[in-house]
């Protein structure tokens, strides 16, 4: 997947999607989430494909390792380029994941890169503590579940920027450090809570940034992605 940014698709369907991405052309990233998929299927991601969008398919599956290899088998024909899991699922799992991709990646395509969501950016250390009733710090608990995402052979995690660059100490540089929750320096949080801007994100060393409302919500939606592009790549005026 390209490291321009990536759009998330939150609409409630397809001719809200499309009617968005007018003003757009393949050369961008887009995700599809849960609410989109769950009401336009696979002929959403097909269309977006054709007219040549690399497509982040998020459904963060998760589930026992047999019913996620299979489902990832079938996720695999599908010629996205990024799907993820939840880390917590547990390392067989995760196993189970890139080997249903690596069997249902069709003959002559690259497989679509795995990534596993560590913690939520809607996550905060008193919700670690207390109700996931995890002994360790937030920071601590998406750096075990990156070491053991990694164990396993996939390609990347799901973190906030505020992690990457300790992901990037242990990890390496190449592991993926996809991370939601970007705004503008004068946006809002929304439902986040670990948020940042595309220029902390590329100085904490995230390799793609997802962004949704900060570009979809705004009055001009190209000019909010060039903007959040150049601030991104280090190229703002």
């Amino acid at each position: 997947m390209k490291t321009s940014p990536i759009i998330a698709l939150d609409f409630e369907s397809a001719d809200k999607t499309f009617d968005f991405l007018r003003v757009f052309d393949g050369n961008v990233n887009v995700k599809v989430g849960m609410q989109l998929y769950y009401k336009e299927g696979p002929a959403i991601v097909a269309r977006l494909k054709e007219l040549g969008f690399d497509i982040f398919l998020d459904l963060k599956l998760h589930d026992i390792p047999n019913t996620v290899k299979s489902a990832m088998e079938v996720l695999a024909g599908f010629g996205v380029d990024l799907v993820n899991v939840h880390a917590a699922g547990n390392k067989t799992m995760m196993e189970a994941a890139l080997e249903g991709l690596d069997k249902g990646t069709p003959s002559g395509m690259t497989r679509p890169s795995l990534i596993a969501v560590t913690q939520l950016t809607s996550t905060d250390e008193r919700q670690v503590r207390e109700e996931q009733l995890i002994g360790a710090s937030l920071q601590e608990s998406v750096l075990h579940y990156a070491k053991l995402t990694k164990d396993a052979g996939l390609d990347g995690v799901v973190c906030s920027v505020h992690e990457a660059a300790v992901i990037t100490e242990v990890c390496g540089k190449s592991f993926f450090k996809v991370t939601p929750g970007i705004r503008l320096p004068d946006g809002g949080a929304h439902d986040q809570k670990r948020i940042a801007t595309p220029e902390q994100a590329r100085l904490e060393g995230s390799t793609h940034i997802v962004v949704g409302r900060a570009i979809t919500g705004a009055t001009d939606p190209r000019a909010a992605y060039e903007q959040i592009e150049a601030l991104w790549k280090g190229t703002e005026a």
